[in-house]
């Protein structure tokens, strides 16, 4: 493997060696045509070299140690089996730049790899960001989560593949998947069709979600049988949602008052989700009319009840949303 160095940094210069134990899996590693291995001389700002089992990095001392934490983080990755992309990479390295990140991607012991993942029948999923670590512990162990911050985090995606791994399993007896219809500056009378065609385009991100972790005929199976329920917020009213697991997206575009309705549908062994942007709010009268920052100013603390916030640099999405997230609700907004 031999490239044109990358340009100089200002900086000490350094040089690391990592040897790597399994050989057999370096060219998932690498990538096809060491495109693994540009993209992280590309963000890291630094020159790999490889040899057999023998990697080199060369750059300034601070970036040849990120790289290098980064490189091994990667290969444990692959170790378990998970599929190297550049997604994969922005999320590794964003996470060792958090200053909890060993501690978070090591188990209790400090040697073995953390096992934070979720199985579903298509795939298994792990966490992409120091949020979505905490944010899939707390999946786990709260019934009722409130997932709070910007589109591409993966707040409703985790959410519908942790309920799709609890349904596979028999712990809960079926999904119920809601998001209130409000248009972002559409008109939904202006659709054609009658009211569930009306609606399903509002509940497409929940669809695809399904689809990502069960195969298609198992999902059509399930919805036709009532196993998966995905619908509205208005059909929730009067209800007792028991042995299900629940997901509210969304969930800023509600009303105070639909949001109690919705909270009070929890039942006995049933575990509800909401996921919003408190700042995203597509409601006349903005984010003060919000059902889901009413519920976070009256909720936080209660017993029972956990939070998870993501920011922009929690986006798992491209780079650019990151970026364009942070130029619209950044200091500088």
């Amino acid at each position: 493997m031999s490239r044109k160095p990358v340009p100089a940094q200002s900086g000490e210069r350094s040089r690391a060696e990592v040897n790597f134990d399994k050989p057999q899996l370096l060219p998932q590693l690498f990538g096809e045509f060491d495109s693994n291995i540009l993209a992280l001389e590309e963000r890291l700002g630094v020159y790999i070299h490889a040899r057999g089992q023998r990697v080199q990095i060369e750059g300034t001392t601070e970036a040849v140690a990120h790289a290098r934490e980064v490189l091994q983080e990667l290969h444990a990755r692959v170790i378990r089996g998970e599929v190297i992309d550049t997604g994969l990479i922005d999320a590794v390295i964003a996470m060792s730049s958090e200053p909890m990140f060993t501690g978070i991607v090591k188990a209790d012991n400090g040697n073995a790899p953390a096992s934070i993942m979720i199985r579903t029948r298509k795939k298994t999923i792990v966490p992409r960001s120091v949020a979505q670590t905490h944010y899939m512990r707390e999946l786990v162990s709260n019934d009722m989560i409130f997932a709070l911050g910007p589109a591409g985090t993966g707040k409703t995606y985790l959410a519908v593949a942790q309920a799709v791994a609890q349904l596979i399993t028999g712990s809960v007896q079926r999904l119920v998947l809601s998001r209130p219809a409000v248009e972002a500056g559409e008109r939904l009378g202006f659709l054609p069709g009658d009211m569930k065609e009306k609606v399903d385009p509002y509940l497409r991100p929940i669809y695809d979600a399904l689809y990502d972790c069960l195969p298609a005929e198992q999902v059509e199976r399930r919805i036709a049988s009532g196993e998966i329920e995905i619908a509205p917020i208005a059909f929730m009213r009067g209800r007792t949602l028991a042995d299900a697991f629940v997901i509210l997206d969304e969930a800023q575009n509600t009303t105070p008052a639909q949001m109690k309705m919705f909270l009070t549908r929890f039942g006995q062994n049933s575990r509800m989700v909401i996921c919003g942007d408190p700042n995203q709010v597509d409601l006349p009268g903005g984010p003060p009319a919000s059902g889901l920052n009413d519920a976070v100013r009256r909720l936080e603390g209660v017993e029972g009840i956990a939070f998870s916030r993501f920011t922009a640099a929690d986006v798992v999405r491209h780079p650019i949303v990151g970026r364009i997230v942070d130029a619209y609700e950044g200091p500088n907004a």
